[in-house]
C-alpha cells in the first residue's frame, strides 16, 4: 500500500496516510484518459452555431427571369445557394455534441490520472486548511509556500471561506470530492487534496 505525507498549511509534515494502490498506484491507461477528456470537451460545446438554408433567407419569392429566351442559365429563385446572399448548403445547425461512455471507463480514467499525479509527485495532501475569515492574502501565502503555479484543490465539503478566499487567485480552482474529474486534474499541474477527501475519493472509485 502506498504511503503519502500529510502536511499542514505551513508545509510541515504532520502525519502519513495510507493510499489504496487500486486508486493511487494503478497502471496509467492513456487510451481511456483520451476517451474521457474527449467526452468532457464535447459535452462543454455550446452547439449553437447556425446558418440559414435557402428556405430561411429573405427575398427570392419571384422568379428572377423567364425560363427561356434570355441566353442565361435558368433560375427559379435568388435564394439559391449559388447566388450571392443565397442560402447555405450543409452549414452547421444547433445540436447537442454531448455523449456518454461507460461508467467503468470513466472510473478507470480517473484512477489513471490520480495515479499519474501521485507517481509524478504532483499531489499534495493537506491535513486541513484552517481559516477563520475570508482572506485572499492568507490563501496566497499558502499557495506561494508550496510553490503552486497552477493548482486544483479538492475539498471534502462546501467550505465557503476557502472558496471565497481563492476565487480571485489566478490558476487556482476549488472543487468538492464529488466533482473531481479527469479534465480538471490534467489541466492543473498540482493536485491538492484535503485529507478527509482522500477516503471519499477512494470510496467512490472502489464501489
Amino acid at each position: 500500500m502506498a504511503v503519502a505525507d500529510v502536511f499542514n498549511i505551513e508545509k510541515k509534515k504532520v502525519a502519513e496516510v495510507d493510499l489504496n494502490d487500486a486508486v493511487f498506484a494503478a497502471d496509467v491507461n492513456e487510451a481511456v484518459i483520451y476517451d474521457v477528456v474527449k467526452m468532457q470537451l464535447a459535452s462543454r460545446r455550446s452547439g449553437t452555431a447556425s446558418t440559414k438554408t435557402r428556405s430561411d433567407v429573405s427575398g427570392g419569392g419571384k422568379k428572377p427571369w423567364r425560363q427561356k429566351g434570355t441566353g442565361r442559365a435558368r433560375s427559379g429563385t435568388s435564394r439559391s445557394p449559388i447566388w450571392r446572399s443565397g442560402g447555405t448548403v450543409f452549414g452547421p445547425h444547433p445540436r447537442d455534441y454531448s455523449y456518454s461512455i461507460p461508467k467503468k471507463v470513466r472510473k478507470k480514467a480517473l484512477i489513471s490520472v490520480l495515479s499519474m499525479k501521485f507517481k509524478d509527485n504532483k499531489m499534495v495532501i493537506l491535513k486541513d486548511f484552517p481559516m477563520e475569515k475570508i482572506s485572499t492574502k492568507v490563501f496566497q501565502k499558502v499557495v506561494d509556500l508550496f510553490d503552486l503555479k497552477k493548482a486544483l484543490f479538492v475539498l471534502d465539503d462546501n467550505n465557503e471561506i476557502l472558496l471565497k478566499s481563492s476565487r480571485n487567485i489566478k490558476n487556482v480552482k476549488m472543487i468538492r470530492s464529488e466533482g473531481i474529474n479527469v479534465y480538471d486534474i490534467l489541466n492543473y499541474e498540482h493536485l491538492i487534496l484535503l485529507e478527509p477527501s482522500v477516503k471519499k475519493i477512494e470510496g467512490a472509485l472502489l464501489v
